[in-house]
């Protein structure tokens, strides 16, 4: 069943009310690791908190963990409540294969951003009602294809032959009988189930009913992977609705928005239209403290709404380094060759702006070139064909512990640490460093703080079971992988808490993951790596000091991101238009050399900025692993990222179509 954004508190004091029913501790918040998941997460752990409520968060990486905190969950009956934060949108969950066995006690709530959802989860009756999907106004939209689903679940099969009616009939009421104890989702025919059936029997849909109600459902599920409202979103509606809304709660929620944003997840009219919202919240919540001087109060931590360039980290760069590692810049200007990087050169002096104050830290810049930053970007951009170099959104002040950070500087950091903060080698550059020349350049290799280990992981043991020295390790690298991808995400989870230091330190680390991203695929688009295939392109990563970086979901998709965005002005729109086709997606896979796997990513191609279309790489895997008979895992909830044997991938990879 489904709840809407008006039964939300309905929804939440059930659980509020059956844990208090309950002896133990009965909450149990699974949560996906993506940045708008432990905003969501945070901001019920807090509402939680303010009633008294205990519970546990546990982060699950993908499906299989989520299988085996299934397997985990059966055995301990006292458990009431599981949220799924970001989690199960896509799977059947009141089948037998998940949680259609477990007591009737346990209700399952569903707050995922990811469309399509599974209609089982959604319209079921019976046990399938304990399965509870937090909807943002998504359901009513799909009057049609409820319709179908009710009838191929509820209504008799068409007739394959009258004279087989009779046995038919017969056939049925055997199968009801059978079933009578089932725990399983209500499944076809099930409506035959009376006491005593009469001779009115349902109506039988026709075989052209039947053909129509399946083409609908495929429809529905073929059509491709899209985003809905945030799952912080979600949860900072039901905090309006406690009235319970803070400040606190709406960066969390902000931050969600702007991931989605920027990890292009939804499209700009849906951005505007929460942004808006957002800025009544940030009007109506917000009074700026400030001396009498105008300088920010030491004790101020307002929200205040900003117009945001689409620099990576500007202002904790450097402005030419922000600018060159920047998608959008280096889609126009094409960087990767020594023509862009003079034609970006050049937009600087037309902007008198000389090299080395570019290059300068920007908080060391001279103060007159800030100010008049925006103002000569807004006059000589668009000569260089960077119309839209802006964008609306905020930024939050940290009193005395922090200078001011916007909502995409909090997204790159927090990032970053979910998929670097350990287990990976990562060498980061010090502050005024850049300078100092073959010698005296400063830089040295992120480590992670000593407090920050929270699942005690061997620091001196990488992920692939050596130490840092090269020699072989005792840990198995399964192990090792599982153990440092939860650490990472508690890191990540302190640092969206009132860690500022953790936060401004992994902001230097998400500058060498992006310098990683630029050099990748620069190199690639250097060497006319991508090749174009029958309906896709195809990029490969075998080798490279940069590979055990792309072996992670998180990087590899920002790096297929960065190569559509920045080959994005080769696509053609009016050639597109003329003659009917569509602009190729992109297939980025990278090898794992502990595994003996590639990690593969399918994102779409669009030949205008802000144009997300839906993604159907998840049924053309499915697809091209039944045709190939390929070896694959799923080892995230993104269904556009899926894992390939070696040995398979050539064959996985002629069956791909999209």
């Amino acid at each position: 069943m489904f709840v809407s954004a008006t039964n939300y508190e309905e929804a939440y004091q059930s659980i509020v009310s059956q844990h208090r029913a309950a002896s133990a501790s009965s909450i149990l918040i699974a949560v996906a690791p993506d940045v708008d998941a432990l905003c969501a997460a945070s901001m019920l752990a807090t509402l939680l908190a303010q009633d008294n409520i205990t519970h546990r968060i546990t982060p699950i990486a993908g499906i299989s963990a989520l299988a085996g905190l299934k397997d985990y969950l059966a055995e301990r009956e006292q458990l009431n409540t599981l949220v799924l934060i970001n989690i199960g949108a896509h799977l059947d969950l009141p089948s037998e294969a998940w949680f259609g066995s477990f007591p009737e006690s346990l209700h399952i709530h569903v707050i995922d951003s990811s469309r399509p959802y599974n209609l089982s989860s959604l319209f079921g009756a019976g046990p399938a009602e304990r399965v509870i999907v937090w909807d943002d106004g998504s359901a009513s939209k799909l009057d049609d294809v409820q319709s179908a689903w009710y009838s191929l679940e509820y209504e008799p099969l068409p007739d394959s032959d009258d004279s087989d009616s009779e046995n038919e009939v017969e056939d049925n009421e055997e199968v009801i009988d059978s079933d009578e104890d089932d725990m399983e989702r209500p499944r076809k025919r099930r409506r035959l189930d009376d006491s005593n059936i009469t001779e009115e029997k349902p109506k039988r849909m026709t075989e052209d009913e039947y053909d129509e109600y399946v083409a609908k459902l495929e429809r529905y599920y073929m059509s491709g992977t899209f985003h809905g409202q945030a799952a912080s979103g979600a949860i900072y509606v039901l905090a309006t609705k406690l009235e319970r809304t803070d400040n606190d709660l709406l960066w969390l929620t902000i931050l969600g928005l702007t991931y989605q944003y920027l990890a292009n997840r939804i499209p700009r009219d849906n951005y505007d239209y929460w942004h808006q919202i957002y800025f009544n919240e940030v009007a109506r919540l917000n009074v700026s403290i400030q001396n009498g001087n105008g300088v920010p109060h030491p004790d101020d931590t307002s929200i205040r709404p900003s117009d945001e360039l689409r620099f990576a980290l500007f202002r904790h760069w450097n402005l030419y380094d922000s600018m060159y590692h920047s998608p959008y810049v280096a889609g126009r200007l094409g960087i990767w060759k020594e023509r862009g990087r003079k034609r970006l050169h050049g937009l600087l002096a037309k902007m008198g702006f000389s090299l080395s104050q570019c290059q300068q830290s920007y908080s060391h810049m001279d103060s007159d070139l800030k100010r008049e930053l925006r103002e000569k970007l807004e006059d000589i951009a668009p000569e260089y064909g960077l119309v839209e170099l802006s964008y609306p959104s905020f930024v939050r002040s940290f009193g005395f512990k922090s200078q001011p950070l916007c909502a995409a500087d909090v997204i790159d950091g927090v990032s970053a640490l979910l998929e670097a903060a350990g287990g990976l080698r990562v060498d980061i550059e010090v502050e005024g460093g850049r300078n100092g020349g073959e010698w005296f350049g400063g830089g040295r290799q992120w480590q992670m703080r000593t407090e920050d280990n929270k699942e005690n992981v061997s620091i001196t043991l990488q992920p692939d079971g050596r130490n840092v020295n090269g020699q072989s390790g005792t840990q198995d690298p399964a192990a090792m992988e599982d153990e440092w991808w939860k650490n990472n995400f508690w890191v990540a989870f302190d640092a969206l808490g009132r860690d500022t230091d953790l936060l401004q330190s992994s902001l230097r680390l998400s500058m060498s993951l992006q310098k990683a991203v630029v050099r990748q695929g620069s190199s690639l688009i250097e060497k006319a790596e991508i090749k174009r295939m029958r309906n896709f392109q195809l990029a490969m990563l075998k080798e490279g000091p940069d590979l055990p970086i792309f072996a992670h979901p998180g990087n590899l998709s920002r790096l297929a991101m960065w190569l559509v965005e920045a080959t994005r002005d080769k696509i053609d729109p009016v050639a597109i238009s003329r003659s009917k086709k569509k602009a190729l997606p992109l297939v980025l896979a990278c090898l794992d050399e502990r595994k003996g796997t590639y990690l593969v990513v399918g994102v779409l191609a669009a030949p205008d900025m802000g144009d997300i279309r839906k993604n159907q790489f998840g049924t053309a895997f499915l697809e091209a692993q039944n045709r190939s008979n390929a070896r694959t895992r799923h080892t995230t909830f993104d269904t556009s990222v899926v894992e390939v044997d070696k040995e398979d991938l050539s064959a996985f990879l002629t069956k791909l179509q999209i």
